[in-house]
Protein backbone atom coordinates (compact mmCIF):
# COMPACT_ATOMS: atom_id res chain seq x y z
CA UNK A 1 0.00 0.00 0.00
CA UNK A 2 3.05 2.77 0.02
CA UNK A 3 3.86 2.28 -2.82
CA UNK A 4 0.14 2.96 -4.25
CA UNK A 5 0.19 6.62 -3.78
CA UNK A 6 3.02 8.05 -5.97
CA UNK A 7 2.04 5.69 -8.96
CA UNK A 8 -1.21 7.18 -8.43
CA UNK A 9 0.03 10.81 -8.86
CA UNK A 10 2.61 10.05 -11.37
CA UNK A 11 -0.42 8.83 -13.97
CA UNK A 12 -2.36 12.00 -12.95
CA UNK A 13 0.23 14.37 -13.52
CA UNK A 14 -0.19 13.05 -17.37
CA UNK A 15 -1.05 16.02 -19.60
CA UNK A 16 -4.69 14.73 -20.35
CA UNK A 17 -5.50 14.74 -16.96
CA UNK A 18 -5.19 18.46 -16.70
CA UNK A 19 -2.95 21.08 -14.07
CA UNK A 20 -3.27 23.81 -16.60
CA UNK A 21 -2.97 22.33 -19.89
CA UNK A 22 -4.89 22.90 -22.95
CA UNK A 23 -8.11 20.19 -24.20
CA UNK A 24 -6.30 19.90 -27.23
CA UNK A 25 -3.18 18.28 -25.66
CA UNK A 26 -5.00 16.51 -23.61
CA UNK A 27 -6.76 14.73 -26.57
CA UNK A 28 -3.76 14.22 -28.19
CA UNK A 29 -1.94 12.17 -25.16
CA UNK A 30 -5.11 10.23 -25.06
CA UNK A 31 -5.22 9.36 -28.51
CA UNK A 32 -1.62 8.15 -28.67
CA UNK A 33 -2.15 5.75 -25.78
CA UNK A 34 -4.70 3.95 -27.38
CA UNK A 35 -2.41 3.84 -30.43
CA UNK A 36 0.79 2.41 -27.89
CA UNK A 37 -1.37 -0.44 -26.90
CA UNK A 38 -0.80 -1.23 -30.78
CA UNK A 39 3.08 -0.64 -31.01
CA UNK A 40 3.89 -2.25 -27.07
CA UNK A 41 1.45 -5.45 -27.64
CA UNK A 42 1.54 -7.62 -24.65
CA UNK A 43 4.71 -5.56 -22.87
CA UNK A 44 2.65 -2.30 -22.46
CA UNK A 45 -0.25 -4.43 -20.80
CA UNK A 46 2.25 -5.39 -17.85
CA UNK A 47 1.69 -3.37 -14.48
CA UNK A 48 4.10 -1.30 -12.73
CA UNK A 49 5.57 -4.47 -10.73
CA UNK A 50 6.30 -6.39 -13.66
CA UNK A 51 9.79 -7.30 -12.79
CA UNK A 52 10.92 -7.94 -16.47
CA UNK A 53 9.88 -4.56 -17.50
CA UNK A 54 11.03 -2.14 -14.88
CA UNK A 55 14.30 -4.24 -13.17
CA UNK A 56 16.80 -3.89 -16.28
CA UNK A 57 16.52 -0.13 -16.29
CA UNK A 58 16.68 0.72 -13.14
CA UNK A 59 18.94 -2.15 -11.92
CA UNK A 60 21.19 -1.75 -14.51
CA UNK A 61 24.59 0.16 -14.24
CA UNK A 62 26.65 2.50 -16.60
CA UNK A 63 25.23 2.14 -20.23
CA UNK A 64 21.87 0.73 -20.29
CA UNK A 65 21.04 -2.04 -22.19
CA UNK A 66 17.74 -1.71 -22.37
CA UNK A 67 18.40 1.27 -25.15
CA UNK A 68 20.74 -1.38 -27.49
CA UNK A 69 17.59 -3.66 -27.22
CA UNK A 70 15.27 -4.82 -30.60
CA UNK A 71 11.97 -3.83 -28.74
CA UNK A 72 13.60 -0.53 -27.26
CA UNK A 73 14.56 0.62 -30.95
CA UNK A 74 11.44 -0.32 -32.13
CA UNK A 75 8.83 1.50 -29.92
CA UNK A 76 11.91 4.38 -30.23
CA UNK A 77 11.65 4.53 -34.33
CA UNK A 78 7.80 4.39 -33.56
CA UNK A 79 7.48 7.56 -31.55
CA UNK A 80 9.93 9.31 -33.94
CA UNK A 81 8.03 8.77 -37.31
CA UNK A 82 4.98 9.88 -35.41
CA UNK A 83 5.84 13.09 -33.80
CA UNK A 84 7.73 13.91 -37.10
CA UNK A 85 4.40 13.59 -38.83
CA UNK A 86 2.57 15.24 -36.58
CA UNK A 87 4.92 18.57 -36.42
CA UNK A 88 5.04 18.36 -40.95
CA UNK A 89 1.45 18.31 -40.66
CA UNK A 90 1.35 21.76 -38.67
CA UNK A 91 3.32 23.60 -40.83
CA UNK A 92 2.93 22.51 -44.31
CA UNK A 93 1.18 25.28 -45.66
CA UNK A 94 4.07 27.30 -44.38
CA UNK A 95 6.64 24.90 -45.77
CA UNK A 96 5.10 25.21 -49.27
CA UNK A 97 5.65 29.22 -49.78
CA UNK A 98 8.73 28.96 -48.03
CA UNK A 99 10.18 26.72 -50.45
CA UNK A 100 8.66 28.96 -53.39
CA UNK A 101 10.82 31.85 -51.94
CA UNK A 102 13.76 30.47 -51.27
CA UNK A 103 14.00 28.61 -55.20
CA UNK A 104 13.18 31.56 -56.92
CA UNK A 105 10.14 30.61 -58.36
CA UNK A 106 9.27 33.22 -60.60
CA UNK A 107 5.76 33.44 -60.07
CA UNK A 108 6.19 34.19 -56.57
CA UNK A 109 9.69 36.64 -55.89
CA UNK A 110 7.36 39.39 -56.30
CA UNK A 111 5.69 38.56 -52.81
CA UNK A 112 9.22 38.09 -51.36
CA UNK A 113 10.46 40.47 -48.51
CA UNK A 114 7.37 40.85 -46.60
CA UNK A 115 4.38 39.85 -44.38
CA UNK A 116 2.01 40.79 -46.40
CA UNK A 117 3.66 39.44 -49.74
CA UNK A 118 3.50 35.87 -47.75
CA UNK A 119 -0.15 36.84 -47.15
CA UNK A 120 -0.43 37.20 -50.64
CA UNK A 121 1.03 34.44 -52.14
CA UNK A 122 -0.63 31.71 -49.60
CA UNK A 123 -4.11 33.55 -50.98
CA UNK A 124 -2.63 33.01 -54.52
CA UNK A 125 -1.93 29.27 -54.04
CA UNK A 126 -5.46 28.99 -52.66
CA UNK A 127 -7.19 30.42 -55.27
CA UNK A 128 -5.55 28.63 -58.12
CA UNK A 129 -5.44 25.24 -56.33
CA UNK A 130 -7.72 25.45 -53.24
CA UNK A 131 -6.92 24.19 -49.77
CA UNK A 132 -4.80 20.91 -51.57
CA UNK A 133 -2.99 23.86 -53.05
CA UNK A 134 -1.27 24.38 -49.45
CA UNK A 135 -0.38 20.79 -49.19
CA UNK A 136 1.10 20.22 -52.26
CA UNK A 137 3.75 17.97 -51.67
CA UNK A 138 2.61 17.12 -48.20
CA UNK A 139 2.16 13.17 -49.51
CA UNK A 140 5.92 13.22 -50.33
CA UNK A 141 7.13 14.77 -46.72
CA UNK A 142 4.95 12.08 -45.14
CA UNK A 143 6.99 9.33 -46.74
CA UNK A 144 10.05 11.25 -46.26
CA UNK A 145 9.53 12.42 -42.98
CA UNK A 146 8.61 9.45 -41.39
CA UNK A 147 11.68 7.11 -41.60
CA UNK A 148 13.87 10.63 -41.12
CA UNK A 149 12.11 11.59 -37.95
CA UNK A 150 12.49 7.72 -36.76
CA UNK A 151 16.33 7.45 -37.53
CA UNK A 152 16.92 11.05 -36.50
CA UNK A 153 15.19 9.75 -32.47
CA UNK A 154 16.39 6.11 -32.95
CA UNK A 155 20.01 7.35 -33.62
CA UNK A 156 20.20 9.68 -31.34
CA UNK A 157 19.40 7.67 -28.69
CA UNK A 158 22.28 5.01 -29.37
CA UNK A 159 24.48 7.65 -29.91
CA UNK A 160 23.79 9.31 -26.68
CA UNK A 161 23.92 6.46 -24.78
CA UNK A 162 27.51 5.26 -26.61
CA UNK A 163 28.94 8.70 -26.20
CA UNK A 164 27.19 9.69 -22.80
CA UNK A 165 26.00 6.66 -21.20
CA UNK A 166 24.05 7.20 -17.82
CA UNK A 167 26.87 9.17 -15.84
CA UNK A 168 25.42 12.62 -16.12
CA UNK A 169 29.27 13.57 -15.60
CA UNK A 170 29.89 12.95 -19.04
CA UNK A 171 26.88 14.70 -20.41
CA UNK A 172 29.01 17.83 -21.73
CA UNK A 173 27.93 20.61 -24.24
CA UNK A 174 30.44 18.81 -26.92
CA UNK A 175 28.82 15.26 -26.25
CA UNK A 176 25.07 16.69 -26.94
CA UNK A 177 26.03 18.23 -29.62
CA UNK A 178 28.37 15.40 -31.12
CA UNK A 179 25.37 13.23 -30.74
CA UNK A 180 22.84 14.98 -32.42
CA UNK A 181 24.88 15.65 -35.24
CA UNK A 182 26.01 11.95 -35.96
CA UNK A 183 22.20 11.71 -35.80
CA UNK A 184 21.22 13.68 -38.29
CA UNK A 185 23.76 12.53 -40.22
CA UNK A 186 22.30 9.10 -39.91
CA UNK A 187 19.21 10.23 -41.15
CA UNK A 188 19.37 12.48 -43.96
CA UNK A 189 21.91 10.17 -45.40
CA UNK A 190 19.27 7.16 -45.48
CA UNK A 191 16.15 9.62 -46.47
CA UNK A 192 17.73 12.52 -48.79
CA UNK A 193 15.67 11.34 -52.06
CA UNK A 194 12.44 11.39 -51.13
CA UNK A 195 13.50 15.05 -49.87
CA UNK A 196 14.67 16.16 -53.26
CA UNK A 197 11.30 14.50 -54.83
CA UNK A 198 9.57 16.54 -52.31
CA UNK A 199 11.21 20.05 -53.21
CA UNK A 200 10.32 19.69 -56.80
CA UNK A 201 7.22 18.64 -55.90
CA UNK A 202 6.51 21.71 -53.76
CA UNK A 203 8.33 23.95 -56.59
CA UNK A 204 5.63 23.01 -59.92
CA UNK A 205 3.22 25.27 -60.28
CA UNK A 206 1.45 24.78 -63.34
CA UNK A 207 -2.26 24.05 -62.99
CA UNK A 208 -1.63 20.77 -64.68
CA UNK A 209 1.34 20.13 -62.21
CA UNK A 210 3.37 16.31 -62.71
CA UNK A 211 2.77 13.76 -60.55
CA UNK A 212 4.78 11.57 -58.32
CA UNK A 213 6.04 9.41 -60.64
CA UNK A 214 6.66 11.74 -62.99
CA UNK A 215 8.68 14.19 -61.54
CA UNK A 216 10.75 10.83 -60.07
CA UNK A 217 11.44 9.92 -64.08
CA UNK A 218 12.08 13.46 -64.87
CA UNK A 219 14.80 13.74 -62.19
CA UNK A 220 16.00 10.00 -63.06
CA UNK A 221 16.66 11.16 -67.03
CA UNK A 222 18.28 14.76 -66.11
CA UNK A 223 21.50 15.17 -67.63
CA UNK A 224 24.08 17.60 -66.62
CA UNK A 225 25.51 19.54 -69.28
CA UNK A 226 28.57 18.04 -70.91
CA UNK A 227 31.69 20.24 -69.95
CA UNK A 228 34.03 21.54 -72.79
CA UNK A 229 37.17 19.13 -73.36
CA UNK A 230 40.03 19.45 -71.04
CA UNK A 231 41.96 19.05 -74.15
CA UNK A 232 41.69 22.61 -75.77
CA UNK A 233 43.06 24.44 -72.38
CA UNK A 234 46.50 22.22 -71.96
CA UNK A 235 48.99 23.93 -73.78
CA UNK A 236 51.73 21.59 -75.20
CA UNK A 237 52.46 18.41 -77.60
CA UNK A 238 49.49 17.04 -79.45
CA UNK A 239 50.49 13.62 -77.86
CA UNK A 240 50.05 15.64 -74.45
CA UNK A 241 47.13 16.96 -75.13
CA UNK A 242 45.60 13.74 -76.54
CA UNK A 243 46.63 11.48 -73.48
CA UNK A 244 44.68 14.17 -70.78
CA UNK A 245 41.34 14.39 -73.37
CA UNK A 246 41.23 10.70 -73.74
CA UNK A 247 41.74 10.48 -69.54
CA UNK A 248 38.54 12.96 -68.98
CA UNK A 249 36.62 11.05 -71.68
CA UNK A 250 37.29 8.22 -69.47
CA UNK A 251 36.30 9.70 -66.01
CA UNK A 252 32.98 11.24 -67.83
CA UNK A 253 32.30 7.75 -69.03
CA UNK A 254 32.48 6.23 -65.94
CA UNK A 255 31.20 9.04 -63.66
CA UNK A 256 27.23 8.45 -63.71
CA UNK A 257 25.53 11.18 -65.78
CA UNK A 258 22.08 10.68 -64.37
CA UNK A 259 19.89 8.29 -62.94
CA UNK A 260 19.80 7.44 -59.14
CA UNK A 261 22.96 9.88 -58.67
CA UNK A 262 20.41 12.80 -59.70
CA UNK A 263 18.23 11.88 -56.21
CA UNK A 264 21.25 13.43 -54.36
CA UNK A 265 21.72 16.54 -55.61
CA UNK A 266 22.75 18.97 -53.27
CA UNK A 267 23.86 15.85 -50.41
CA UNK A 268 27.06 17.47 -49.82
CA UNK A 269 25.75 20.55 -48.98
CA UNK A 270 22.64 18.88 -46.92
CA UNK A 271 25.70 17.28 -44.24
CA UNK A 272 27.09 20.22 -44.16
CA UNK A 273 23.68 22.15 -43.12
CA UNK A 274 22.62 18.99 -40.42
CA UNK A 275 25.74 18.74 -38.39
CA UNK A 276 24.74 22.31 -36.87
CA UNK A 277 21.49 21.91 -37.46
CA UNK A 278 20.66 18.40 -36.22
CA UNK A 279 23.77 18.89 -33.28
CA UNK A 280 22.80 22.47 -31.80
CA UNK A 281 18.57 21.13 -32.21
CA UNK A 282 19.69 18.42 -29.47
CA UNK A 283 21.82 20.52 -27.62
CA UNK A 284 19.73 23.18 -27.25
CA UNK A 285 16.83 21.33 -26.52
CA UNK A 286 18.76 18.77 -23.28
CA UNK A 287 20.20 22.51 -22.70
CA UNK A 288 16.68 24.01 -22.39
CA UNK A 289 15.71 20.93 -19.85
CA UNK A 290 18.26 21.62 -17.51
CA UNK A 291 17.30 25.42 -17.49
CA UNK A 292 13.45 23.98 -16.59
CA UNK A 293 14.73 21.38 -13.99
CA UNK A 294 16.80 23.90 -11.73
CA UNK A 295 16.11 23.08 -8.29
CA UNK A 296 14.22 26.63 -7.92
CA UNK A 297 11.55 26.22 -10.57
CA UNK A 298 11.30 22.37 -11.04
CA UNK A 299 7.94 21.85 -9.18
CA UNK A 300 6.36 24.62 -11.47
CA UNK A 301 8.15 22.79 -14.75
CA UNK A 302 8.46 18.89 -14.41
CA UNK A 303 6.13 16.09 -13.72
CA UNK A 304 6.84 13.48 -10.95
CA UNK A 305 8.39 10.33 -12.84
CA UNK A 306 6.49 7.22 -14.06
CA UNK A 307 7.13 4.32 -11.78
CA UNK A 308 9.49 1.90 -13.45
CA UNK A 309 11.22 4.75 -14.77
CA UNK A 310 15.48 4.34 -15.66
CA UNK A 311 17.15 5.66 -12.63
CA UNK A 312 18.93 8.01 -15.11
CA UNK A 313 16.21 9.82 -16.74
CA UNK A 314 15.11 13.26 -15.70
CA UNK A 315 11.77 13.79 -14.84
CA UNK A 316 9.45 14.89 -17.46
CA UNK A 317 8.62 18.51 -18.24
CA UNK A 318 5.05 19.70 -18.18
CA UNK A 319 3.46 20.42 -21.62
CA UNK A 320 4.11 24.19 -21.98
CA UNK A 321 7.74 23.91 -20.63
CA UNK A 322 8.67 20.88 -23.51
CA UNK A 323 6.75 22.80 -25.99
CA UNK A 324 9.16 25.80 -25.37
CA UNK A 325 12.06 23.71 -24.99
CA UNK A 326 11.46 22.53 -28.43
CA UNK A 327 10.50 25.57 -30.07
CA UNK A 328 13.76 27.17 -28.84
CA UNK A 329 16.09 24.68 -30.11
CA UNK A 330 14.03 24.81 -33.66
CA UNK A 331 14.72 28.55 -33.53
CA UNK A 332 18.71 28.12 -32.62
CA UNK A 333 19.47 25.63 -34.86
CA UNK A 334 17.63 27.57 -37.65
CA UNK A 335 19.52 30.48 -37.77
CA UNK A 336 22.55 28.73 -37.41
CA UNK A 337 22.16 26.67 -40.43
CA UNK A 338 19.81 28.45 -42.80
CA UNK A 339 22.62 29.45 -45.19
CA UNK A 340 23.40 26.24 -46.12
CA UNK A 341 19.57 25.46 -46.39
CA UNK A 342 19.24 27.96 -49.52
CA UNK A 343 22.16 26.99 -50.95
CA UNK A 344 20.44 23.42 -50.82
CA UNK A 345 17.39 24.72 -52.41
CA UNK A 346 18.87 26.02 -55.02
CA UNK A 347 21.29 23.05 -56.00
CA UNK A 348 18.07 20.26 -55.58
CA UNK A 349 15.94 22.11 -58.60
CA UNK A 350 19.04 23.31 -60.69
CA UNK A 351 17.58 20.66 -63.41
CA UNK A 352 13.84 22.44 -62.73
CA UNK A 353 15.79 25.87 -63.91
CA UNK A 354 17.92 27.44 -66.00
CA UNK A 355 19.98 25.40 -68.87
CA UNK A 356 20.21 21.99 -66.85
CA UNK A 357 23.57 23.01 -65.37
CA UNK A 358 24.40 21.19 -62.56
CA UNK A 359 25.77 23.55 -59.98
CA UNK A 360 28.28 23.11 -57.74
CA UNK A 361 28.50 24.34 -53.70
CA UNK A 362 30.47 27.33 -54.69
CA UNK A 363 28.87 28.15 -57.48
CA UNK A 364 25.27 28.03 -56.31
CA UNK A 365 26.66 30.26 -53.51
CA UNK A 366 28.38 32.69 -56.04
CA UNK A 367 25.36 33.03 -58.00
CA UNK A 368 22.83 33.95 -54.97
CA UNK A 369 25.26 36.12 -53.91
CA UNK A 370 25.54 38.31 -56.65
CA UNK A 371 21.96 38.25 -57.80
CA UNK A 372 20.86 39.16 -53.75
CA UNK A 373 24.15 39.77 -52.07
CA UNK A 374 24.75 39.34 -48.31
CA UNK A 375 20.44 38.80 -47.72
CA UNK A 376 19.80 36.59 -50.47
CA UNK A 377 21.07 33.86 -48.10
CA UNK A 378 18.46 34.66 -45.49
CA UNK A 379 15.32 34.91 -47.96
CA UNK A 380 12.50 33.27 -45.97
CA UNK A 381 13.87 33.19 -43.15
CA UNK A 382 11.59 35.03 -41.26
CA UNK A 383 8.97 32.79 -42.53
CA UNK A 384 11.55 29.59 -41.23
CA UNK A 385 10.96 31.10 -37.86
CA UNK A 386 7.45 30.79 -38.29
CA UNK A 387 7.23 27.49 -39.61
CA UNK A 388 10.13 26.25 -37.21
CA UNK A 389 9.20 27.03 -33.58
CA UNK A 390 5.85 24.94 -33.92
CA UNK A 391 7.23 22.61 -35.87
CA UNK A 392 10.47 21.44 -33.56
CA UNK A 393 7.80 22.12 -30.41
CA UNK A 394 5.23 19.47 -31.66
CA UNK A 395 8.03 17.36 -32.60
CA UNK A 396 9.93 17.14 -29.39
CA UNK A 397 6.52 17.45 -27.33
CA UNK A 398 5.25 14.25 -28.92
CA UNK A 399 8.01 12.44 -29.43
CA UNK A 400 8.60 12.95 -25.36
CA UNK A 401 5.25 11.79 -24.51
CA UNK A 402 5.03 8.86 -26.53
CA UNK A 403 8.27 7.68 -24.98
CA UNK A 404 6.33 8.23 -21.75
CA UNK A 405 3.59 6.15 -23.07
CA UNK A 406 5.60 3.31 -24.74
CA UNK A 407 7.65 3.00 -20.91
CA UNK A 408 10.90 3.93 -22.88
Amino acid sequence: MPSAPPNHVAMSELPYQGEGHANALGKMDGVVRKASNVVAGTTAQRTNSDPVSDEPPVASKGKQPGKHSADYMLRSFVAGGLSGCAAKTTVAPLDRVKILFQTGNPQFTKYQGSWAGFGIAMRDIYAHDGILGLFRGHSATLLKIYPYAAIKFVAYEQYRAFIIGSDRRNETWFRRFLSGALAGVSSVFMTYPLEVVRVRLAFETKHRSSSLVDICKKIYHEYPLRKPSVASTVSGSGATASLVDAAASTVQAVAPRSGLVNFYRGFSTTLLGMVPYAGVSFLTHDTMGDVFRLPSIRKYTTMPKPAGAPADKPEPLRAWAELIAGGVSGVVSQTVSYPLEVIRRRMQVSGAVGDGHRLRIGETASMIFRDRGFPGFFVGLSIGYVKVFPLAAVSFYTYERLKLLFKI
